[in-house]
């Protein structure tokens, strides 16, 4: 069982640092005005999957039907700041290709930080979008290629990378890369075919750890920063409010294809619809109504009660179910366990999720085709005062797992010295000595 544990612990910490990591995505076109100067996002912002998804949807929507995706094993965009033609610097870049592409580009989209995720889920958004699988293409294949403007097709071509322990040193690999690049931009050309071009990783070459969510205060400002929290869920939406609900991310899945909708749900003038839900002193319901989460309606509810306990002559309050119903299809219930917290306090934990290797707070009924995710949740149904939650009461128990290790493992070890320390001390040494010399030392049978 502890194994167990000590698994699934490391695959979430395996989970969490990817996560962390960012890929460029780079892409152009023969076509003019497929992006706007403004799609483009501020520095610092980490594009989503759903932003992802609508800065291509409008640029397939408008452009070329001839799509061409360069899928590099990994990378960052610090191999640009490493290996590019920067400061002036043009003859030592190892892009010259992909620079002139862009540059001569009538539009072109620059993403210096997506998603490793969303990234590595573009080649099925695009199969998905044109409706046709993926023809690869490499340098043997490139002088057969023959395309039509009014067919759609989708080119993907596979770029290597390799660290500086491999036989060849990742700028020589990088300029490789380019060369073929530019190989298959000069048949596209020759072809004269319209097309629009992508580029992008699998997941990150270097990946830097955000260690910001890990220290317990923040001990300093970086520049230019803000505050970008968004604003919990209030229900009602003006007035007094009697439920709160947040987390830093709220998604949800069916098949292990997720749908994030923290921007749906949280800040201010979101779309969701809470005027279903309703608050009772024994009971509340918060009911998030959904037009529109991959084509299709979405409807979840949080299921509450509050509970008069005699032994503690106290009110608790128990999430005691979550459901999901999902347009044209049957509710999924999920059953909540361990939400609970004194009523005049708030419920808060790090992780709410459905799936086992996380200690699932949420365990699911009979169909397991979908999963909940909450990060850093947060609710509150009673003893509110203004749009604040109160004090939280959080689910990580007092002993963990490690401490109990610890502790255990450190008591053995003290009882282990003790039992040494007393067998040493119970030694006793002889104090009488025969002396060859002398008489033979008697010693009577009385002592």
């Amino acid at each position: 069982m502890a194994l167990r544990e000590a698994a699934g612990l490391l695959l979430l910490l395996v989970w969490t640092v990817a996560r962390a990591g960012q890929v460029p995505l780079l892409a152009w076109s023969s076509q003019s005005s497929l992006w706007s100067p403004l799609a483009a996002p501020h520095e610092g912002h980490v594009v989503t999957e759903t932003q992802l998804a609508a800065l291509l949807d409008s640029a397939l929507n408008n452009g070329p039907r001839n799509v061409l995706l360069l899928l590099q094993d990994k990378l960052s965009v610090e191999d640009f700041t490493a290996y590019g033609g920067v400061f002036g610097n043009k003859p030592d870049s190892a892009f010259p290709n992909l620079e002139n592409a862009l540059a001569a580009a009538p539009s072109s989209l620059v993403l210096p930080s997506v998603n490793w995720f969303a990234a590595s889920a573009v080649p099925a958004f695009l199969k998905a979008k044109l409706g046709i699988a993926p023809l690869h293409v490499d340098q043997n294949t490139l002088q057969e290629l023959r395309l039509n403007a009014s067919v759609p097709a989708l080119l993907l071509v596979r770029l290597p990378y390799t660290t500086g322990s491999s036989l060849m040193a990742p700028k020589e690999v990088l300029t490789s890369n380019d060369e073929i690049l530019g190989q298959v931009l000069s048949a596209l050309q020759s072809e004269n075919i319209p097309y629009t071009a992508v580029l992008t990783a699998l997941r990150p070459s270097r990946v830097v750890r955000d260690v910001s969510d890990l220290a317990p205060e923040r001990v300093g400002r970086q520049l230019l920063q803000k505050d970008e929290t968004l604003a919990p869920l209030q229900y009602p939406k003006t007035g007094v409010p009697q439920i709160l609900f947040w987390a830093s991310n709220f998604s949800v899945a069916m098949n292990d294809t997720w749908t994030d909708l923290t921007n749906l749900t949280f800040g201010n003038n979101t779309p969701v619809d809470v005027s279903g839900s309703r608050w009772g002193p024994d009971s509340s319901m918060l009911e998030l109504n959904y037009d529109n989460v991959g084509g299709n309606s979405l409807t979840v509810r949080f299921h509450i009660r509050n509970v008069l306990y005699n032994i503690s002559a106290r009110h608790w309050f128990n999430l005691h179910l979550v459901e999901l119903i999902p347009g044209g299809h049957a509710p999924v219930n999920f059953t909540a366990t361990q939400i609970t917290a004194p009523s005049i306090y708030s419920f808060s934990c790090a992780r709410v999720s459905s799936h086992p290797a996380s200690e699932a707070l949420l365990v699911p009924g009979s169909d397991h085709r979908w999963r909940v995710l909450l990060t850093n949740f947060q609710i509150q149904s009673y003893n509110l005062t203004g749009v604040r939650f109160s004090y939280a009461s959080d689910c990580a128990g007092f002993f963990s797992p490690g401490i109990w290790m610890g502790l255990l493992t450190s008591l053995l070890l003290v009882a282990i010295f003790t039992y040494g320390l007393h067998m040493v001390m119970s030694l006793k040494t002889m104090d009488r000595f025969d002396d060859p010399k002398g008489p033979t030392i008697s010693v009577p049978q009385t002592e």
